[in-house]
C-alpha cells in the first residue's frame, strides 16, 4: 500500500486503531479520525512507536458533523492528491433493551452517526479524487445487522442499513471503486465490553472458535479487502464471528 493514502473513522482505540495500525505497517499514509484529541493523539503515537517511519496525520472531529468530516478527508487527500482507502469503523451504541422502550431521540443519533455520516465520508472521498482515480472502502457493519438480537436491536437495525448500503454503493461506484462491508460479532474492545465482561468465558463458549474476536482480527480482514488481493470483491459483507451465526448463535 505504499503511496496510498487511507482515511480511518473512529480511529482512537479499538477495531479502528487496530486497522490504522494494519494499513500503517503495510505502507499506507494513514489519517485518524475521532472526537477526543488527547485519545487521537495517543493512537496516533503508538501507531508511529509500532510502526517506524510510518506518516500518521490526526484530525480530530465529531462524525456527526459535514464541516468536520470534510476537514478529515482534506487531512487524507494532502498526502496524495485523493483518498485511496476509507474505512467507515465510526459508530454508537447508547441504547440496550427493547425497541419499544427506546428513546427516539437516541435511536435516531444512532442513525445518524452509523449510517447518515458513513455515506456523508464516502460522499466527501468522492468528490476528494477517489471519484476520478479510484479507491477501496469498508464499512465496519455488525453481526447485529445480520440476526435479531434483542438486546442490541436498535444498533442492529442501524448495521442492517449499513450492509445495504454497502450494496447499493458497490452497485453505484464500480467500477473505480470497490465498497465492502465487514460484520464481526463480539470483539474484545471497550466499545462491546458490556457484552461479554459479567462472564466472557461463558460468552467465548457459545462460538465455534472459543473465544470472543480481538481487534486484529478484524483490521486484518479490512486490509485484505482494501488491497489487490481483493480487487474481484465488491458489495460484499463479510462475516466475521468466530463461527457464531454458523451455530445458530
Amino acid at each position: 500500500m505504499t503511496g496510498k493514502s487511507a482515511l480511518v473513522t473512529g480511529a482512537s482505540r479499538g477495531i479502528g486503531l487496530s486497522i490504522a495500525a494494519e494499513l500503517a505497517r503495510r505502507g499506507a499514509e494513514v489519517t485518524i479520525t475521532a472526537r477526543k484529541a488527547d485519545a487521537l493523539e495517543a493512537a496516533a503515537e503508538s501507531i508511529r512507536a509500532e510502526v517506524p517511519g510510518a506518516t500518521v496525520t490526526v484530525s480530530v472531529g465529531n462524525s456527526g458533523s459535514a464541516e468536520d468530516r470534510a476537514a478529515a478527508v482534506a487531512a487524507a487527500a494532502a498526502h496524495t492528491g485523493t483518498v485511496d482507502i476509507l474505512v467507515n469503523n465510526t459508530g454508537i451504541n447508547p441504547v440496550y433493551g427493547p425497541l419499544m422502550d427506546a428513546d427516539l431521540d437516541a435511536v435516531r443519533k444512532i442513525f445518524d452517526v452509523n449510517v447518515v455520516a458513513m455515506l456523508g465520508y464516502i460522499q466527501e472521498c468522492h468528490r476528494a479524487g477517489m471519484g476520478e482515480r479510484g479507491g477501496a472502502i469498508v464499512n465496519i457493519a455488525s453481526t447485529a445487522g445480520l440476526r435479531s438480537t434483542g438486546v442490541i436491536a436498535a444498533y442492529g437495525a442501524s448495521k442492517a442499513a449499513v450492509i445495504r448500503l454497502t450494496e447499493e454503493l458497490a452497485a453505484e461506484l464500480g467500477p473505480g471503486i470497490r465498497v465492502n462491508a465487514i460484520a464481526p460479532s463480539v470483539v474484545k474492545t471497550k466499545f462491546a465490553e458490556a457484552l461479554y465482561a459479567a462472564d466472557e468465558e461463558a460468552v467465548a463458549s457459545r462460538y465455534p472458535l472459543r473465544r470472543l474476536g480481538v481487534p486484529q482480527d478484524v483490521a486484518s480482514l479490512a486490509a485484505f479487502l482494501v488491497g489487490d488481493e481483493s480487487n474481484w470483491i465488491t458489495g460484499e459483507t463479510i462475516r466475521i464471528d468466530g463461527g457464531m451465526l454458523a451455530a445458530g448463535g
